[in-house]
């Protein structure tokens, strides 16, 4: 019997979501740790994320956080890649912090270095947000929430490009946060309809100011 909230076993096994102009989202596995490990050794990911990684152990660790998530139900995470290249690592994307008796998940990116410019952040934001709204529609998904520090302009403009609007201004917290955040919504919409175009300006490292793990 399922209850409010429960997610049905076996509905999410889908491996891989299809993006925009050839972009595939797929799972994380272990032979991507060396790709991780590269992309957080990247100056704008430490500026922006809120939580690091660090050494073989610490991209061990989060592989399996990925997993577990996964496999709890609560973070679904997928390695940003393109078709007939999905061993290159583009960046990540996560809808994280699922929470269906209240109907809502908080969403999260980061982009590898050599990715930006290109609307990786924009598409992958994007597709995740079509699978999500479609995935979880039944068991009533409403609301999508994506945070990032108030300095990060290129974050907001990918958010607002994706139909995330600004919703309201989170107040700092020093010293963990020591400036304002953004908080920007996307609700479910009321029939089947695909994202707005994914514009290619502003590509941002990721989002982990203000709230966000950034992870």
């Amino acid at each position: 019997m399922e209850h409010e909230g429960e997610i049905p076993m076996g509905l999410y096994d889908e491996s891989t979501v299809t993006g925009p102009e050839g972009l595939r989202l797929r799972r994380w596995r272990e032979e991507d740790l060396p790709s991780v490990l590269r992309a957080y050794e990247d100056p704008a990911m430490r500026r922006w994320l809120a939580i690091q990684v660090s050494g073989p152990d610490g991209a061990a660790d989060w592989l399996e956080e990925q997993r577990t998530g996964w496999a709890a139900g609560t973070r679904f995470a997928f390695a940003v890649t393109e078709i007939g290249r999905e061993d290159e690592l583009l960046g990540n994307v996560v809808m994280k912090q699922l929470d269906l008796v209240n109907g809502h998940a908080e969403m999260g990116y980061w982009t590898t270095a050599p990715a930006r410019g290109r609307g990786v952040a924009s598409r992958a934001l994007a597709a995740l947000t079509d699978w999500a709204f479609t995935a979880f529609a039944e068991q009533g998904l409403t609301r999508l929430e994506l945070l990032h520090q108030v300095d990060n302009a290129a974050s907001c403009r990918v958010a607002e490009k994706c139909g995330y609007p600004l919703a309201r201004v989170i107040p700092a917290l020093p010293p963990d946060y020591p400036l304002d955040g953004h908080a920007h919504v996307r609700e479910a919409p009321a029939a089947a309809a695909v994202s707005p175009p994914a514009d290619r300006r502003g590509e941002a490292a990721g989002t982990g100011g203000g709230r966000a793990s950034g992870r």
